[in-house]
């Protein structure tokens, strides 16, 4: 039940204070380590680790192959000499079910529990018995269809057999996993004061463009309001490049760092010269541009006084040249990369070039749950 009873509290616990956290993310790509510690009043970066994780490990959000990741986060923490203290991991949103529900509000903690257990399975694309779940007040509504003082519940769900691997992984490797949560909570923890820039009817979305895929959240008020997984990720931009040069596949997606999509291609246009690759990157862009549109629109369409403030890019795809410029002229939106060092305000003597920053931004904040 581990997963029950360290899932994220992110409202109420943000910035506990303990003396040092160490964050750990397990991803398809690699895996990335981020050790924090707590000087006087300022947060300290002191150690980062990347390292690469196989083919075939960790596929289509789900770790395949435990002993072999296991073996790989061991070696990475004895070679490191990382401190195995009070870990934070996070199972990726893409596994994760999350919602905000309205409840009675005169239910006691009891009656919710209950309730929650009841009613979960309403929410869930597998059966109750499947799944983790917990939950977490948020505060009181006026419900506007009934009229009715509700209060508003956060339910995050996983399946069993996801959260078992996560926390075998760590037991093989002889780690301790003092906090399991999701993802998308470690990437609002980071956004966090950047989010209360907004108000209650200004939504921001969150696009994390990873390796398999792009983990869309839409938020108002600081609190996840929708989840979405699109299938684009820099793995399938670097796939289309390599293809249509002729070369081999390969799980190497640094070239796209290096490289700079134009900003002309809003209506279908492109630049005179402009080379074959960068017009094949536009497509790929364009395609995941469409959907977050589609999402956003979807989203909307269920609110009549809500508008989209904010799109902010993280991710590793976020470090592709202008992506922000041309994803603005294409959803005519507010559009910015994050740099969570920045943002966050951390110290740090580690050489982190720029295009990579936004890359952190899920590892830094499960380093931050620790305080």
């Amino acid at each position: 039940k581990l997963f029950q009873k360290k899932m994220i509290n992110y409202l109420k616990n943000l910035l506990q204070r303990n003396q040092s956290g160490i964050g750990i993310e397990l991803g398809p790509e690699r895996i990335n380590i981020a050790e924090i510690c707590q000087k006087r009043n300022k947060l300290k970066l002191v150690n980062l680790v990347k390292a690469e994780v196989p083919e075939e490990v960790f596929m289509e959000g789900q770790i395949k192959d435990i002993p072999a990741m296991s073996s790989l986060l061991q070696s990475i923490i004895a070679e490191n000499k990382i401190e195995s203290g009070r870990i934070t991991t996070a199972i990726l949103g893409r596994e994760s079910v999350t919602r905000v529900i309205g409840v009675p509000v005169e239910l006691n903690d009891e009656e919710l529990k209950d309730y929650m257990n009841e009613e979960s399975s309403l929410y869930l694309p597998f059966s109750r018995e499947e799944a983790d779940i917990d939950y977490q007040k948020l505060g009181n509504i006026l419900d506007l269809n009934d009229e009715l003082e509700k209060v508003q519940v956060a339910l995050v769900a996983t399946r069993k057999e996801v959260t078992n691997a996560y926390i075998e992984v760590f037991s093989q490797a002889g780690l301790a996993i003092n906090i399991l949560e999701v993802s998308n909570f470690a990437l609002i923890r980071t956004l966090k004061d950047l989010l209360k820039e907004y108000g209650p009817e200004e939504a921001v979305v969150i696009a994390d463009i990873g390796f398999e895929s792009t983990e869309l959240s839409i938020v108002v008020d600081g609190i996840p309001q929708f989840n979405r997984t699109i299938p684009t990720g820099t793995y399938e931009m670097q796939s289309s490049l390599n293809e249509a040069m002729n070369l081999p596949v390969s799980r190497d997606t640094s070239k796209l760092l290096g490289m700079t999509v134009s900003i002309m291609e809003t209506m279908g246009m492109t630049k005179s010269g402009e080379s074959s690759e960068t017009n094949i990157l536009q497509k790929v862009l364009s395609e995941l541009g469409d959907e977050i549109r589609r999402s956003i629109d979807f989203y909307l369409s269920q609110f009549e006084n809500l508008e989209v403030a904010q799109l902010l890019l993280t991710g590793s795809g976020a470090g592709i040249g202008q992506i922000d410029e041309f994803l603005m002229q294409r959803l005519s939106l507010p559009v910015s990369k994050v740099d969570p060092i920045e943002i966050l305000g951390l110290e740090t003597e580690i050489e982190i070039p720029l295009e990579e920053r936004a890359s952190l931004a899920i590892v830094l904040g499960l380093g931050l749950r620790q305080f």
